[in-house]
């Protein structure tokens, strides 16, 4: 029974990818995309490339959000949660208050300072964790938590600072959105998301041991710290990449993985691939809901995916509680 919902999980995602392109407030067929003029306009050069991002994104997104509740044992973990997310957002918010004007070819300046800020928070949560002695699943986590909340409070203070129009492009950046992605996007996103999720599926046994305990682990033959160091790096990078070119988009990491994790079982040795599918399918479906359910207008995907997740996460904690 779990084969066959597996494989119907794989066979919805490819549906989704090959669909969403054609979804749009004009439409057409797929021999009008062949054609030329304004139907293969608009899909090769918009529709197909957001597609294309918000699937490696979404992607990208639920298997760190997998790796981090697996890892740290906690249900709601994700890279918000881990304070990867809300540097990234402070590296933006400082690019955008000093109105710098830095940019490498294909690059906006303020994805390459939310890169930045990602890689800062990194090494601040695990650096700090290493310095208390904490460096395991909860000193992490709480140095984590702590750096979210400082990042928080510093972007807010930013967002007063600066004139209007900043503030305006602050506050839209940390909303998430993929509006504007284009193929540059989606290639500079494609050897990210392959390589950090080949290192998760090759590590996705070991994962599923710490899950269990480190002593567990430990009997195993896992080394435990250089298994969790590798993953915790792999995943905060791949998120980092995202977060620089998208925004925080919330709740993906959180829900995309229960889900999956309802259908198939907890092992990871399942569940990882399913879930590295499913979390792209879910992204393009609610970005394709945020450019068409206010078409001509359009609204931040991350809108779409926090309206959805607030409810799961209250879901999560009454599950938790009945268990």
């Amino acid at each position: 029974m779990k084969n066959l919902i597996t494989a119907a999980i794989f066979v919805f995602s490819a549906l989704v990818f090959l669909c969403a392109p054609f979804i749009g407030i004009q439409d057409f067929s797929f021999k009008d995309i062949f054609l030329g003029g304004a139907p293969g306009e608009i899909f090769w050069k918009i529709r197909l490339p957001r597609v294309i991002t918000s699937f490696i994104a979404g992607s990208v997104l639920s298997a760190g959000g997998l790796v981090f509740q697996s890892m740290f044992k906690n249900p709601i973990a994700t890279p918000f949660t881990l304070g990867v997310s809300s540097g990234a957002s402070l590296g933006a918010a400082v690019y955008f208050f000093f109105g710098f004007s830095v940019s490498v070819p294909g690059f906006f300046g303020g994805s390459l300072f939310a890169l930045c800020g990602a890689a800062v928070s990194i090494f601040i949560v695990y650096g700090t964790a290493s310095l208390i002695g904490g460096k395991n699943d909860t000193g992490i986590l709480l140095v984590g938590v702590a750096l979210n909340f400082l990042c928080s409070g510093l972007i807010m203070f930013i967002q007063y600072s600066v004139d209007l129009i900043s503030s305006h492009r602050i506050m839209y950046y940390t909303i998430g959105s993929i509006s504007g992605a284009g193929m540059k996007d989606a290639l500079y996103l494609l050897p990210v998301a392959v390589i950090g999720c080949s290192v998760i599926m090759f590590l996705r046994r070991e994962l599923d041991l710490i899950s269990m305990g480190e002593e567990t682990a430990s009997a195993r033959g896992v080394n435990t710290p250089a298994v969790t160091a590798v993953l915790y790096f792999t995943v905060s990078a791949m998120i980092a990449c995202v977060v620089a070119l998208c925004g925080p988009i919330g709740f993906v990491g959180m829900m995309a993985p229960h889900i999956c994790r309802l259908m198939t079982g907890a092992s990871n040795m399942r569940l990882t691939p399913v879930a590295i599918v499913f979390g792209g399918a879910f992204l393009t479906i609610c970005d394709t809901a945020a450019r068409t359910i206010f078409a001509p207008t359009e609204m931040p995907v991350g809108i779409i995916t926090s309206v959805l997740g607030a409810p799961f996460f209250i879901f999560l904690i009454i599950k938790k509680k009945r268990m």
